[in-house]
């Protein structure tokens, strides 16, 4: 989810202005506060090992590091 208002005003910066990436699965300290690019790929083949992110390429946790 992306999230561009709080509490029906605007995003403010300390909150990640002017838009949020919110995933729901992971826990707090994974969640993406500011946003630089957003890129849709078919596939994840070609960037990186090609799972998804750092965490997932090396494999030092979990896909879902529920409570």
């Amino acid at each position: 989810m992306l999230a561009y208002g709080m509490n029906d005003t605007e995003l403010p910066t300390g909150h990640g202005a002017p838009l949020r990436l919110r995933v729901e699965r992971q826990l707090g300290y994974k969640h993406a506060e500011f946003i630089m690019q957003i890129e849709a790929v078919a596939s994840l083949d070609g960037i990186a090992a090609g799972r998804g992110g750092f965490w997932e390429d090396v494999g030092f946790y979990d896909w879902y590091a529920g409570i």
